[in-house]
């Protein structure tokens, strides 16, 4: 079987788009939402992506062939609020483990079907690992500027027990994402090291930040050399940007730490800024004109695309993604 470090190494990635987006084409109910099996929950359930795993597996599958079918290489696993401390919202805690555990085994059925059709184009599950709703580095309370929602020891367990089940479950990659914290992602890193050592496997591992505003820095504080300095010290697949920014405002952070690190770089931008109403209006075809600057400056080892995106704008991504090489990385795989 090929894995990801040769693939990288042969073409620009194609990572898909927003789950999110799709989700809601499907106006699913809070029924929809709840099925059978929590037909009686105590608190609504309307609004939680990440169970649609388990009450609407097949919405999801769906959505994930649609993007392979687009020319993803690599899909993100159902399950950026996975961990304990964002389904406490739903009290859902207890469930943590099936949640990804089925988001990682549906994507890698989708998976292994696309890559048994196109062997020579395998395809990837990236287990997705959100920010969680709570920050390490931040007080939430403007009169206790020493308080915090959360500690560090409680992020690491909480994102431990999401890896083993996206582990379990098939994923191929494991990918930090809107990283807008850089202590809750080494609280991630920390878990996936931990998990990693008690496995004796080596997982490649994405970490991708967000740059919240024109200020050109996290929600934390750091510039783009900074967050890439401070998650250096883990080997990962690659290091990059997603969500916040459409594409051309998110070139100049990628140029910040293309030509400073070995990695590999990736990128997945909005379809642009939402407008009043909080939609994305930019056409495919805007957004992949966009991208192209990026591949005519070979910033880029792996791209797709984050809020507001489609197949479509995938679609359009792949196209002309296809027409450039990928910009030379110079890790040593270990897998």
């Amino acid at each position: 079987m090929s894995n990801i470090y040769t693939e990288i190494q042969k073409r620009i990635l194609i990572l898909d788009g927003a789950m999110g987006t799709m989700l809601q084409q499907y106006n699913f109910t809070e029924e929809d939402f709840r099925g059978e099996r929590f037909k009686d929950y105590p608190i609504p359930l309307k609004g939680n992506n990440d169970l649609l795993s388990i009450t609407q597996s097949e919405a999801v599958k769906e959505v994930h062939r649609k993007y392979f079918a687009s020319g993803a290489d690599i899909v993100e696993t159902n399950t950026f609020s996975g961990t304990t401390i964002a389904m406490a919202d739903y009290k859902m805690e207890d469930l943590v483990y099936e949640l990804n555990y089925q988001s990682a085994k549906i994507a890698k059925e989708v998976a292994d079907e696309f890559t048994k059709k196109e062997p020579h184009k395998p395809r990837f599950v990236a287990g997705s690992i959100g920010p969680t709703n709570r920050t390490a580095s931040m007080s939430p309370d403007v009169n206790d500027p020493g308080y915090r929602a959360v500690t560090f020891d409680e992020l690491r367990k909480a994102y431990k027990q999401q890896v083993e089940a996206l582990l379990d479950g098939g994923a191929d990659v494991l990918l930090v994402e809107t990283v807008f914290d850089t202590l809750n992602a080494k609280a991630a890193l920390f878990a996936i090291e931990e998990v990693k050592a008690a496995q004796n496997l080596d997982i490649p591992i994405m970490v991708s930040g967000t740059i919240t505003d024109a200020s050109g820095r996290t929600l934390s504080g750091q510039t783009a050399e900074a967050f890439l300095i401070s998650i250096s010290h883990i080997p990962l697949l690659s290091v990059g940007f997603n969500c916040a920014l459409g594409a051309n405002l998110l070139q100049p952070h990628l140029e910040a730490i293309a030509n400073k690190t070995p990695f590999a770089i990736s990128a997945h931008p909005n379809a642009g800024l939402p407008n009043a109403f909080g939609e994305y209006e930019e056409t495919p075809k805007e957004t992949a004109s966009q991208i192209e600057e990026y591949l005519k400056k070979n910033l880029i080892n792996i791209i797709g695309g984050c809020c507001g995106t489609t197949p479509e704008h995938i679609s359009a991504i792949a196209q002309i993604a296809a027409k450039y090489k990928p910009r030379q990385t110079k890790f040593v795989a270990t897998t």
